[in-house]
């Protein structure tokens, strides 16, 4: 791991789920202050959390590091590389040329960053849940509802029974009418929207299955859902976290897509083609 090194706040991300209580308790502390903790020893942490050095040392092993030390070099060159992409990504005296060229780098960077913590067995567990699901719903709060929509455009194609709705209030209608065979896909990049957590609770409610498409591993949409699916997105002070989030969920539900089509290509298919000649009748 540690040639990989600016990938330390990646790997607690991807890694967070499987981690125990202390583990969880360390990874949030190093996700809230890592420009703090490349000054700490392993001994300052120690005595911060109440937590053992061994079960520190633990942690580092666990998410790739061959110790602390060896995690600690490579956070202190990701944070050192942040700060410059921060303040280095985009001036408000770039040229057109400048500034659409760094944004188009900046998409770059998060679909790449997002790809490297995909696990292939999560990736793997949606597709058969889609696959066996009676119906999905996407939905998403704002921005991500839009990105729940393309979601729907892209899997009616499929011939799975698909649904997503923009309106808050409909979305938890329909949640309402959701049972233990269905599955509810839910974007958002914070995973802490009142309107999500508000949807969470009537999926639990109803035992609906949930697939949580975010940015926070430590968020209650995470939490909460049976399987994550994490992006990673930096913000600077012209482009917010949330803006450069939206490629990579949208990278996302691309792949499950495609796997989804793949999987179930002989259905699909008829169903594309039939999709496709009705289609053309709206074209001249």
């Amino acid at each position: 791991m540690s040639d990989n090194i600016h990938h330390c706040l990646l790997s607690i991300r991807s890694n967070y789920r499987n981690l125990s209580e202390k583990e969880k308790k360390i990874a949030d502390f190093i996700l809230l202050n890592p420009d703090k903790v490349i000054h700490y020893t392993i001994n300052h942490i120690s005595e911060k959390l109440s937590i053992s050095e061994a079960t520190i040392f633990r942690f580092c092993r666990r998410i790739g590091f061959k110790g602390f030390q060896d995690m600690k070099i490579s956070l202190a060159t990701e944070v050192v590389t942040s700060i410059k992409d921060i303040h280095g990504k985009i001036d408000e005296k770039d040229s057109i040329g400048v500034i659409t060229e760094k944004s188009f780098q900046s998409n770059i960077k998060t679909i790449e960053d997002t790809l490297r913590i995909q696990e292939e067995n999560l990736i793997t567990k949606v597709v058969e849940a889609i696959l066996t699901a009676k119906r999905i719903h996407f939905f998403g709060v704002g921005g991500s509802a839009f990105i729940a929509m393309d979601a729907y455009h892209k899997f009616i194609r499929s011939g799975i029974n698909v649904n997503a709705d923009l309106d808050s209030h409909l979305q938890i209608m329909s949640a309402s009418q959701m049972t233990d065979k269905d599955l509810a896909i839910i974007i958002s990049h914070s995973g802490s929207t009142k309107d999500i957590l508000d949807l969470m609770q009537v999926f639990e409610e109803n035992k609906t299955q949930t697939v949580a498409i975010t940015n926070f591993a430590k968020s209650p949409l995470a939490e909460k859902a049976d399987i994550s699916l994490y992006t990673i997105a930096a913000e600077t002070d012209f482009r917010s976290e949330a803006l450069s989030s939206r490629i990579a969920q949208l990278s996302i539900i691309d792949a499950l897509y495609v796997n989804v089509m793949i999987a179930n290509k002989e259905s699909s298919w008829s169903v594309l083609q039939k999709m496709r000649g009705s289609i053309s009748i709206k074209y001249l």
